[in-house]
């Protein structure tokens, strides 16, 4: 049976860098973030057909992941981390986002303890912004009562932090 984690919360919290790190360590299979691919190939000037486009890409890699049946996996976001951008950029939910239910079986939420810095497909990089991002996107992972825990530190102890938090809920 495949553990599926997820890495979610805010901009610029390390979460690319957290998945190929853990899947080293773990011997994972990693989904990438379909966002980022998706920004980098169309621009960050997103409405709501380019959100939605997004989950069908995230889905669709990750149903291609699970197909191999990896002891672990992990996916650097999900379509949850969608409907907290619909909500920072459209100020609003997107009822096809709250039907989704294929949720990880664990969340790990690097903390903004890491500088925001800009890549190009970045939008939220103030200290304001940043913290109202992690309040959305905290909130879509309690709204649906997921089970998720803080990842802190720089560096290696960033992936310490993950690995101790996956043993206290029970994934290792």
């Amino acid at each position: 049976m495949t553990r599926h984690i997820c890495l979610h919360g805010a901009e610029s919290t390390g979460k690319s860098t957290l998945a190929q790190r853990l899947a080293a360590r773990l011997g994972a299979v990693v989904v990438p973030e379909y966002g980022r691919l998706y920004a980098e190939a169309n621009g960050t000037a997103f409405e709501e057909a380019d959100l939605l486009a997004i989950v069908d890409g995230h889905v669709a890699a990750t149903r291609a992941a699970q197909a191999e049946r990896p002891e672990w996996l992990i996916s650097d976001t999900d379509p949850l981390m969608t409907q907290a951008w619909a909500i920072m950029l459209l100020g609003r939910r997107l009822p096809a986002i709250d039907a989704w239910q294929d949720t990880a079986d664990y969340y790990l939420v690097p903390a903004t303890d890491l500088s925001w810095r800009e890549d190009g497909t970045r939008l939220f990089g103030s200290l304001a912004d940043r913290r109202r991002f992690m309040e959305v996107a905290i909130g879509e992972l309690d709204r649906r009562a997921l089970p998720w825990a803080w990842v802190e530190g720089h560096g290696d102890a960033r992936l310490e932090s993950a690995l101790a938090a996956l043993t206290v809920g029970g994934m290792v």
